[in-house]
């Protein structure tokens, strides 16, 4: 593209939009000839490490990690024939997290050079041992035995930063127009890319080079009727993925159909943006005309993409262990599922219900080889038929609950910021016998079919909430009856997941995910997907969301 077709089709520049911002990151600019994966680049960040490594243990550490991380960010966001902007960060550092005295102390630099590392480790031990003064406990770290030299890198097909900015700029025009033609009055589109570029290594003998990419394409179409001022939007249906750019090559084998009468199609392992647009438009246009719902006990059919926000919000968060103990509360507040809850054996959901944490699943946001202290990622069970039998934890915190061994979901958003516990891929399991989205229908004499996530409230300790959605069709007798709006359902984190009646099987299977999940003081920001297959819960409490003036 031309400086000057650029310019004429930008309007004001801005990324403030409706989406989540683009992380911003420290550093100085860097030569990225330096910077390539693989290599000699992994033997320059060795011996830079080991640095890091010895000065920290003379200095008194007895233990000690460094993550060398480059940091890649890209956002292009338009609006209907505008580019609005084009984002691009960059940042490259290192981040030394010691034990000194049993306890923890950290520090970071962007002068990566054997000088720089060294001295930030010991200032990191200098850190450690000014809190030790304050420590009651000492740090309790599981056992991890170190790897040696090993890599991981993300599964991607096209990486999306080498596609020329033309072609992501075409593509989300493309889409603006597609909306457009089928009668939006307005869109935005967005697309998002992170590559993240980690080495990591550690005292336990671990040197560990990973390269890791996410891709989340949206959009937001709203129509309007101007003769009575009344409005509707839909936000795009697709899941952010740790893919490349082929995500957005759709594959008909990939294309998944709501219930039948319900115009919805939702998507796997790769994204039709341009026929979502389409539909999306013609759905808002539809939700202009819609039937408020009449609120009532409802059997509800929940779409992957609908139920991925419900998964993270009261399965998710509640059982990150420092949730638990009290130790964290920003963004998400504690949690009802104490230790104390836990052993009184109650029911978390009905017998249906199984959800697993991991950070394994291909193309998941969360998928990494081994996490930010060094650990191998693995699979295991949150709840089993029902019943809460484990939390999300990291090495420090395994003790605590009288384990051996940690979890594998320790992350930091940047090279300069300390790691700690955050939320892995949280998924429900879809069912061993065979079950479509229309066989969960046909069992539902009233009832309501939800696609895509909206607006959403729980309180502080995750128990009651609220969620919307995207798109809603009435069930009448196993049929879909037509679209609804203004729907929404309150409920409690054990009244919902004990209502859980039936789910679609692996066919259905697919992903939500969330891109910017904030936690922490200072915050910081990780990506975090939910696999479910379409699920029904019966006897939900619905209510009417529509405001109504005079």
């Amino acid at each position: 593209m031309k400086r000057r077709d650029f310019v004429g089709l930008t309007g004001l520049a801005t990324s403030a939009l409706w989406l989540p911002s683009l992380p911003s990151f420290g550093g100085t600019e860097v030569d990225p000839a330096h910077l390539l994966q693989g290599g000699a680049d992994v033997a320059v960040k060795k011996r830079l490490a080991d640095a890091a490594l010895n000065a920290a243990k003379a200095a008194g550490a007895t233990y000690t990690d460094v993550r060398i991380g480059r940091y890649l960010n890209q956002g292009i966001f338009t609006r209907e024939k505008q580019v609005q902007n084009i984002a691009n960060t960059e940042s490259y550092g290192a981040g030394i997290r010691v034990i000194a005295n049993g306890t923890w102390g950290f520090a970071s630099t962007n002068v990566v050079t054997e000088a720089g590392m060294a001295k930030a480790a010991q200032l990191a031990v200098e850190i450690a041992k000014a809190n030790s003064k304050t420590q009651k406990e000492k740090v309790q770290l599981a056992p991890q035995r170190g790897y040696g030299e090993v890599s991981w890198k993300a599964p991607i097909q096209q990486n999306a930063f080498e596609v020329p900015i033309k072609d992501k700029v075409d593509l989300l025009l493309a889409t603006n127009a597609k909306a457009l033609e089928n009668g939006a009055s307005f869109v935005n589109s967005v697309l998002f890319q992170v590559n993240e570029q980690k080495y990591f290594a550690s005292t336990d003998g671990s040197y560990i080079d990973q390269d890791i990419h996410r891709i989340y394409p949206t959009f937001s179409v709203t129509a309007i009727d101007r003769a009575s001022g009344k409005f509707r939007s839909r936000q795009a249906l697709s899941a952010p993925m740790g893919l490349g750019y082929e995500y957005l090559t759709p594959k008909a084998a990939d294309k998944i159909a709501g219930p039948a009468g319900s115009d919805v199609i939702g998507y796997k392992n790769s994204y039709d943006i341009l026929e979502d647009a389409a539909r999306a438009a013609k759905q808002v246009k539809e939700k202009l005309t819609a039937k408020s719902v009449t609120p009532g006990k409802y059997d509800l059919v929940l779409d992957p993409h609908h139920l991925g926000l419900t998964i993270h919000e009261s399965v998710g968060h509640p059982l990150e262990l420092d949730r638990v103990l009290g130790y964290e509360a920003n963004y998400a507040g504690t949690s009802f599922a104490t230790l104390e809850w836990k052993a009184k054996n109650i029911p978390y959901g009905s017998k249906v219900v199984n959800i697993v944490a991991d950070k394994l699943q291909p193309g998941s946001l969360g998928a990494v080889g081994y996490d930010d202290e060094g650990v191998k990622t693995k699979e295991w069970n949150l709840i089993e038929q029902g019943k809460l039998v484990n939390y999300e934890k990291i090495r420090d915190q395994a003790h605590i609950v009288g384990q051996t061994e940690s979890d594998g979901c320790c992350y930091a958003q940047s090279w300069q910021d300390v790691q700690f516990q955050r939320m892995p891929n949280v998924s429900l399991k879809p069912s061993a016998q065979k079950m479509s989205v229309d066989d969960l229908v046909k069992g539902v004499d009233k009832g309501i079919y939800i696609a895509g996530n909206g607006s959403f409230s729980i309180d502080q300790q995750r128990y009651n909430s609220q969620f919307g959605g995207q798109v809603f069709y009435a069930i009448e007798k196993g049929k879909i009856a037509g679209m609804l709006e203004d729907v929404a359902y309150q409920t409690n984190t054990l009244e919902f997941w004990n209502s859980c009646a039936a789910t679609c099987d692996q066919s259905d299977y697919r992903f939500a995910g969330f891109f910017n999940d904030g936690k922490g003081q200072p915050s910081q920001s990780s990506a975090v997907s939910h696999g479910s297959a379409t699920t029904r819960f019966n006897a939900v409490n619905v209510i009417n969301t529509a405001r109504k003036i005079g």
